[in-house]
């Protein structure tokens, strides 16, 4: 996830040797974050969650992407290796031992690492227990908008395309997407053009080509309005304290259509605890 603002727009396409090391990647990132996801549960703290998440990515010989990270929108660096993000927390929710999931919480796992010079970045939801049905609904919005926009995700279509797909869906389900966050391309930087809002008309922006690799990252809240600073310098809330979630993947745009290189891991994970 990043902020939308101007950044230059030269979108690096992927050669098949770098493609293959972002989806090896991918697919480790992947099976982090379902086991991280599968520690989630009641009486267990976030920042628990995040030493295992920093234990996994060194056991697979990589290194977390986002601890140290800093932009020129944060004061500060993010001082951990996992995004946990609670309740009405949109995105960037520090991991901290006081801060207990309980039955009925939301939590949105955010996770990148870097291995070999490329970077991996992907997100999921997770219920805690048994959950608010409207929250549980939420949660399913978010992942169905994300495989809307996967579906645009082919060439010579374009970038807002995606975004629209994105857009329609969750607004047709009755919620609301985050406006001021993006999605974006990935591949030697965590965060790299083109950005990809989650809403907007169809038919703009640069075209999709062979080689590229995006992380679609539907950020979405059940009610409208805008974000809100959560004090910390990191932590993004929703306005009107309503429950957010937020799903993302990463996409190669191929000849053969898209190819989700991270596997559908929110799937994934209702799928175990069935």
């Amino acid at each position: 996830m990043m902020a939308l603002h101007t950044m230059p727009q030269r979108i690096e396409l992927k050669t098949e040797r770098e493609l293959a090391i972002l989806a090896e990647n991918a697919r480790l990132l992947a099976d982090i974050l379902l086991e991280v996801a599968s520690a989630a549960v009641p009486g267990v703290s976030t920042a628990e969650l995040d030493r295992l998440a920093e234990r996994l990515i060194a056991k697979a010989g990589a290194r977390p992407a986002f601890k140290g990270f800093q932009d020129e929108l944060h004061s500060w660096p993010y001082p951990a290796c996992l995004c946990t993000s609670l309740n009405q927390e949109i995105v960037h929710g520090l991991p901290a031992p006081d801060r207990v999931l309980a039955e009925g919480d939301l939590l949105s796992l955010d996770l990148g690492l870097v291995r070999k010079g490329y970077f991996a970045d992907a997100a999921v939801t997770v219920e805690v227990g048994e959950v608010d049905p409207e929250a549980r609904r939420l949660v399913e919005v978010a992942w169905g908008a994300l495989q809307a926009g996967v579906a645009q995700a082919r060439i010579g279509l374009r970038v807002s395309d995606i975004s629209h797909a994105i857009g329609a869906y969750v607004r047709k389900r009755g919620f609301f997407v985050v406006r001021e966050l993006v999605g974006h391309g990935i591949g030697r930087k965590l965060h790299e053009p083109p950005q990809i809002p989650n809403y907007g008309p169809p038919g703009r922006g640069p075209k999709l080509q062979a080689g590229m690799v995006l992380c679609l990252e539907p950020m979405i809240q059940t009610q409208d309005g805008p974000i809100r600073p959560g004090g910390d310098g990191w932590t993004v809330l929703t306005s009107s304290g309503g429950w957010a979630a937020h799903c993302e993947e990463m996409v190669a745009i191929t000849p053969d259509g898209p190819r989700l290189l991270t596997g559908g891991i929110q799937e994934e994970i209702w799928r175990r605890r069935k």
